[in-house]
């Protein structure tokens, strides 16, 4: 019989330093996968801030292009602007009188259609 309880002693012990194994590789499958899902992120972050840096620089780009647009614009409406202006003054006087000699100056002329009652 003590040869049957040593037996059993040692598949006792064999079954406790089995589970003990199981236990300890458990453990360090938790340690990898979450020291994992830590370099995932990291990684995560890392791309997100490269992307987003990619995307500030073509923004700035794009936006840049549209500030000299913009101001390209606003300078040739300034010159649109005083061409007309210069313009306006130039030929003021002369359509002032052209516009009161035809208001003012009136030739009473019998239109030619006019037929004479005889």
């Amino acid at each position: 019989m003590t040869s049957q309880s040593q037996g059993i002693q040692q598949l006792l012990q064999a079954e406790k330093r089995a589970k003990d194994k199981l236990e300890e590789a458990k453990k360090r499958k938790g340690k990898r996968l979450k020291q994992a899902k830590e370099e995932a992120i990291a990684e995560i972050d890392h791309y997100r801030l490269q992307r987003e840096k990619e995307f500030r620089n073509k923004q700035t780009n794009v936006m840049g292009s549209q500030g000299n647009l913009s101001a390209k614009i606003e300078e040739q409406t300034t010159e649109t602007i005083r061409n007309l202006t210069s313009t306006y003054h130039k030929n003021m006087e002369s359509m002032m009188k052209k516009l009161l000699s035809a208001i003012c100056d009136i030739n009473p002329d019998v239109h030619p259609n006019f037929r004479h009652a005889v």
